[in-house]
């Protein structure tokens, strides 16, 4: 059986995965520490250089050096020692290939894929021969362990920092406002622009019949009323429903369909101060822009490409 399973590079700064190596296996344990190694690259920014992840059969080890991170998974049976020559030699031979400019430089995930051919290589030379193959030896590193060992995390540790990290431990997971939403459509626009021209009708119309009603003795006053009241309504759902409809929320669904209600309830209290197309094209801004903001989807993360 071999012992060093799956080789992973990373990008310390970001977690931008450089290459890997390709397994076959369809182990269970495997494939979740590999979906570990994700979790742990996006926190190497705020972790020791060299640290350990025990698991029940599989054991993670990674090395970060220069900006780049050197991550593997091994059978819990391989010597830590052994496994962090590995990661040296791996480190000696992406070092020759790839300079710091070429990896600063890398925008895609997995820029260095061709890179995979040395890592089977140099995978497989340490499971036929069980040790090192370039300039490090295994009693040069497992002298440096003992005088700096690597720190023994958990997966709880990763999750924390990486939430920490980017400023919503538990507030992303509670509101949904972490998830990125679709671009702004062009529909989608134009419904914020047909609100906001709402509001201002309700205001123009209002500040007339004031003029008007003060002059009459204040015979309008209730229809005066009536528009400042729509305007106040929309002053109040302008902002929430084009937060409903820029930002991710748990309740979209509920708050669209309670915001609709309230614009048609307005509208319906004004019948007979504006006619049946002014209502109608008020009804019809509000429909809209609902049905927008009900049919934006969530942003499919391209980018957290899988391992």
């Amino acid at each position: 059986m071999s012992l060093i399973l799956f080789a992973f590079v990373v990008r310390v700064r970001d977690g931008l995965p450089l290459s890997a190596s390709t397994d076959f296996l369809h182990n269970k344990e495997l494939q979740e520490r590999k979906q570990q190694l994700k979790v742990i690259s996006k926190s190497l920014s705020s972790l020791p250089e060299r640290g350990t992840v025990k698991g029940h059969e599989l054991n993670i080890h990674f090395l970060s050096a220069e900006g780049v991170s050197y991550m593997t998974v091994c059978a819990c049976s391989l010597p830590a020692a052994t496994a962090f020559c590995f990661l040296e030699d791996l480190r000696w031979e992406f070092t020759a290939c790839f300079d710091n400019p070429a990896v600063a430089l890398a925008s895609r995930p997995y820029p260095f894929l061709e890179f995979d051919s040395a890592i089977q290589k140099l995978q497989q030379h340490y499971n036929q021969k069980g040790g090192p193959s370039l300039e490090v030896t295994l009693a040069e590193v497992q002298e440096d362990l003992r005088t700096s060992p690597p720190q023994v995390l958990t997966i709880e540790d990763m999750a924390l920092t990486n939430g920490a990290a980017n400023g919503h431990v538990e507030q992303a997971a509670a509101s949904g406002q972490g998830q990125r939403l679709e671009p702004v459509s062009a529909p989608g626009i134009l419904s914020l622009v047909l609100n906001i021209m709402c509001a201002a009708l309700n205001l123009i119309r209002g500040v007339h019949l004031i003029e008007y009603t003060f002059q009459d003795d204040y015979d309008g006053l209730w229809n005066v009323v009536a528009f400042l009241l729509a305007f106040l309504c929309y002053l109040y759902l302008l902002p929430t429903q084009c937060h409903l409809y820029l930002f991710h929320t748990c309740q979209k669904k509920l708050k669209s369909f309670t915001l609709l209600t309230l614009i048609i309830l307005c509208n319906a209290f004004l019948f007979g101060l504006r006619n049946i197309w002014q209502l109608a094209f008020h009804m019809s801004v509000a429909c809209l822009s609902t049905l927008l903001t009900l049919h934006r989807k969530l942003l499919d993360r391209n980018m957290d490409c899988g391992v």
